[in-house]
Formats: structure tokens, sequence, C-alpha cells
């Protein structure tokens, strides 16, 4: 990329607002260096203000050519490309190496450049790359789900996309950062500049193992309406975006609307139903916009490729008598856990023959489910031995539904388990 190009790019960055499309569509009329020509001179391409004029929403370009000349004049752009190299900053812009294609998606919305800090190649780690956003008035609940998206994203190879806010942001950040894999933080102001200031030392370590990116000039500081505009940046760098918490109006919904836009993968991970924080996913997932994930790996599943990246089928907890053959279990639910019953009256409850009975009762009773009483056969309680430690305790109520500190607990093996 010739120096003439990047400092015509890095005049029209000062020039003109983050994400706009009239400069975009100039810029693809008369290329960088003509559409600095033409603002300098104050006289915009007469094909160009003809196309514009047909817009839906045609721009008034008389007010905006002004706002750019003044903009153009004040700005230095040779001066800019040596304070970035100064703070090992560096510009790309669409046709250089290291520029993600995906971008071009954008349309005439496409960055006319960006400023890149940090050791990772930004189009190489962009590849396999996931966007995880949320509130930044995260719960712990959304903070731990984040911290673990984060982690389990990188440590399969994926790079965490993210914007550097507080709360979700910054979990999922901190996350990939406990891995190898890079992590990228996408700025609403200058790379030169940490906002928020309490995440200095959070970029530091992102510029030491990710890179961090902005399509602002440096020593620009974020406003409300860059911050809505940078999330289209990190929808359209990664390859699908989770949601991990969102009220209904927030950020993380803009950057899901952006997602959609560009047909890329939405996720949404589901919170408690009285959490405002999650009414955001709720209601993704209920229109049917996002698919619902709960850990990285169906992440993984959704944006990867088909075959390969399958996330692993969840199973339900393996109990004892799940190895009983049908026969065996109807002749153990025939069994009373009180009393006794004998192998006719067991039969009969079982629905089987009394020499099936028979065979099956001497097999339950070699493998401890029942025992001998003096009215015949009964569920086998097992006493325990000693006092269990508080923290050997099991949970109250197990995956099943069944009450485990009642009768469970002193019978592991009863008719109430499978």
């Amino acid at each position: 990329m010739s120096d003439t190009e990047l400092e015509a790019r890095a005049a029209l960055m000062r020039a003109a607002d983050v994400g706009d499309a009239t400069m975009g569509r100039l810029v693809a009329c008369r290329g960088a260096a003509g559409a600095v020509e033409a603002i300098a001179a104050g006289a915009l391409p007469a094909d160009f203000v003809a196309e514009e004029g047909r817009q839906e929403r045609s721009p008034d370009l008389g007010r905006r050519l002004g706002t750019w000349h003044a903009r153009l004049t004040a700005a230095d752009p040779a001066a800019d490309l040596v304070a970035g190299e100064r703070a090992g900053a560096r510009l790309i812009v669409p046709g250089s190496a290291e520029w993600p294609t995906q971008l071009d998606q954008l349309g005439a919305g496409r960055p006319l450049g960006l400023w890149l800090h940090g050791s990772a190649d930004l189009r190489f780690s962009c590849l396999r790359s996931v966007a995880v956003v949320g509130a930044r008035a995260a719960s712990a609940y959304g903070a731990h789900v984040a911290a673990e998206f984060g982690v389990g994203l990188s440590e399969a190879g994926w790079t965490v996309v993210s914007g550097g806010a507080f709360g979700i942001d910054g979990a999922a950040h901190r996350g990939a950062l406990a891995s190898d894999s890079p992590t990228v933080v996408v700025l609403a102001c200058g790379v030169d500049i940490a906002y928020p200031s309490a995440h200095h030392s959070l970029f530091a370590a992102a510029r030491e193992q990710g890179v961090v990116v902005s399509e602002c000039p440096p020593g620009v500081h974020p406003t409300r309406a860059r911050f809505l505009i940078r999330n289209r940046l990190i929808a359209a760098l990664s390859r699908g975006t989770v949601v991990v918490e969102a009220a209904l109006r927030s950020g993380a919904l803009n950057t899901a609307s952006h997602a959609l836009t560009l047909n890329r993968h939405l996720a949404a991970v589901p919170g408690p139903v009285t959490s405002e924080v999650s009414a955001g996913c709720h209601r993704l997932l209920r229109e049917r916009k996002a698919t619902c994930v709960t850990t990285p790996e169906e992440m993984i599943d959704l944006v990867g490729v088909i075959g390969d990246d399958l996330a692993p089928a969840p199973r339900c907890p393996a109990l004892p008598r799940d190895r009983l053959s049908e026969v065996s279990r109807k002749v153990l639910d025939a069994i009373p856990s009180r009393g006794g019953a004998g192998p006719a009256s067991i039969a009969l409850a079982a629905g089987v023959s009394l020499d099936t009975t028979l065979s099956s009762l001497g097999g339950l009773a070699a493998a401890g489910y029942i025992e001998r009483v003096e009215k015949g056969w009964r569920l086998r309680r097992a006493v325990p031995t000693a006092y269990r430690k508080a923290e050997a305790l099991p949970d109250p109520v197990d995956s099943s539904g069944a009450d485990t500190f009642g009768e469970a607990a002193l019978f592991p093996i009863s008719p109430l388990e499978g």
C-alpha cells in the first residue's frame, strides 16, 4: 500500500465521521486521493452529486462538504501516521495484507481504514472468531458465563471479539487472555486512549496477546454515537455473535441487529426470568432471532464447520439400575420397600411369569438390590456405618428430582430411582 493512499485515507478519517456512508460512496466513486482533492477544492464531482440525489434519503451535500472541508484543512495525516508509529500502532486500509475482507460486507459504511495496536494479525485472528457482547452492568451470573465463554472459545482456537467495556465485554476478554489465543478489542476512541480508564491493564494485556482496533484517529475520545457505530465492526469482524446479557434497550442488542443485517449467526444465553439484564436475550430467543446457547461448545457448533465443530450431545447421569434388563426393572419396581412380598405376589404385580420372577429375584439379591425377610422380599436397606461429613452430603434434590436427604439417602436403591 502506497504512502499516498495511507495519507489520503488518514486525512479522510479526520474529515468524515466514523461510518459515514456518503464519504464511503465518494471514495468508491473517485478513490481516496480523488476524494481529498475534491473536498479541498470545495467541489464534488457532478456524477457523484447526481447519484446521491437518487438516494432514498438524499444527504445535504452542501452542508456536509463544508464540514469535510473545514476538518480536512485542520488535519495533518502525515503527523497522524508518525504519531501512530511512535506509539506502536499501524494503519491498515482496504487492500492491505492485514485487512479483514469480511468488512467489505458493510458496503458504503465500510471503514476508511483501521488503526491497530497489538501483536496479532487482525485478518488471521478473525478467520475463526466469535463476538461476545452484553451488558455493562452485568450480574455475577453474566460475568461468570462470559468468562467461561472467553476461556472455552480461546482454548478451542477461536478468537474472542468484543468492545472492551465494563461487564460482559471485560469478562470475555479476561477469559480469552487466560489461554494462548488472541483477543480483539474494538474501541470507540483512538487506540492510544484507554476507555474505560480502569481497563488500562486489560488493554495492555490485549495488545501483548491480541490487538486493539479502532476506526478513529489517534487522540479521538469516545462519544455515544461512536459506541453505537462501533458495534457494526464487532459484528462484521466475527463469524457470529453471542449476547450473554442485555436489557431491552442496550448496545448489545444494537450489535445483535448488525449481526442479523449481515446474515451472521446470532446466539443468546438465557438467564433468570426475573433479571432485567437478561430480558433482551429472552426477547431475541422468543422472536426466534437468536439461537439458544449455554456453552462455548454450542456456540462453536453454531458458527463452525459442519461435521468438524459439533458440540457433544448432553447426557443424563447414569444410575445403577440403568444396567438392568427390562424384566428385572419390572420385578424390582414390584418389590415393596417395607414389609415384604412373596414371589407369586411380585410376579403378579410385575406382570411376568413366576419362573422369570424367581430368576430375577436371585440376580437382584446377588447384586444387592433386595433382601429376603420373613414375609418374602423387600428392597435392601443400606444403613450407613459412619456419620457423613457435611461436604459429602448430596444436593437436596438430584437431577431426577428425588429427595436425597430423606429415605433415598438411606436406601440408594429404591423404586423411585430412574
